[in-house]
């Protein structure tokens, strides 16, 4: 149940023409519609699995373009009888899998079957993320807890080491983790497999800062990195505003940006593997995430 072949080769011709259109604009309903109808990776039975670019909300803020908002259309197009609804799809800024289904019965067995795949200690989800640096240990785990503070006008997830038990109770800190493996290194980036244990907003992003591995693109939490003579460090996120990702002018060259196409970078984090009761499903990379991969020297697809 591996798909992705045909989605790779639809992926392909939709990214020439959004690198076409320019580093920044935004695509268009229709433009993001055909992206989604040509990213299909299975279709089987009631379900339906696709593969989400990045920025692209599942539900979205009023007014503005989500998934959810153009299920309707991509029903008619691919022809489906019944109304499609999310099973399981990465965040906002996340590229990959997107789980649909027509039938409420097996979204529900879907949704129960992934929630005791976690309970069993399994990671039914695996993405692989770009990041600017390499971990010290090939792999490992990331555990801390997170919890939302208010920051100014804004509200962001932190991390908080040590959570005391009467947090975690009240549940105004959950405990998580993350599962981690180095599959690739060159020139002070790395490609890593990412399987997360639990799930929280924002978590893999804020994860990698701990690791001091910034992922490439995120312009939300990757100032809480610092350096000094070139060896990182990591800061209290109260002294870390939010800002435009800061690349030195080497990685920034390799990856063909300008100081104005960098502040529309993606993030590179990709949801890359579901597994289903059926068996794993994989989603390929979007183009720019490949064209990075390509410039870094990274490798450009390994099987979790």
């Amino acid at each position: 149940m591996a798909g992705g072949g045909a989605a790779a080769r639809g992926l392909a011709r939709v990214g020439q023409r959004a690198r076409a259109a320019g580093w920044g604009r935004p695509l268009g309903p229709e433009e993001t519609l055909g992206l989604l109808e040509a990213s299909v990776v299975q279709r089987e039975g009631a379900l339906l699995a696709l593969s989400k670019p990045p920025g692209l909300p599942v539900l979205g803020r009023p007014g503005e373009l989500s998934l959810v908002m153009l299920l309707p259309a991509l029903r008619r197009r691919l022809g489906l009888p019944a109304e499609l609804h999310v099973v399981k799809a990465p965040a906002r800024e996340c590229s990959g899998l997107v789980l649909l289904s027509g039938c409420h019965r097996a979204t529900e067995q879907l949704q129960r079957f992934f929630t005791n795949a976690r309970r069993r200690g399994q990671y039914p989800a695996t993405y692989h993320a770009v990041t600017v640096g390499v971990p010290a240990e090939a792999e490992g785990e990331i555990r801390t807890g997170l919890c939302w503070q208010r920051q100014g006008d804004t509200a962001a997830v932190v991390p908080v080491p040590a959570p005391g038990r009467r947090s975690l109770a009240r549940k105004e800190v959950k405990s998580t983790l993350t599962r981690y493996r180095v599959l690739g290194a060159a020139g002070g980036c790395a490609l890593l497999q990412l399987q997360p244990r639990t799930a929280f907003p924002e978590q893999l992003p804020v994860h990698l800062t701990l690791l001091l591995c910034p992922a490439l693109g995120d312009h939300e939490h990757s100032s809480r990195v610092g350096r000094v003579l070139g060896v990182p460090f990591l800061l209290p996120p109260e002294a870390a505003p939010t800002r435009t990702q800061v690349l030195d002018e080497e990685l920034r060259c390799r990856l063909g940006l300008s100081l104005q196409q960098l502040r529309h970078l993606p993030l590179h984090i990709h949801l890359q593997q579901l597994v289903l009761p059926q068996g794993p499903l994989c989603a390929p990379p979007p183009p720019t995430f490949l064209r990075t991969l390509q410039r870094l020297g990274l490798p450009e697809h390994r099987e979790p």
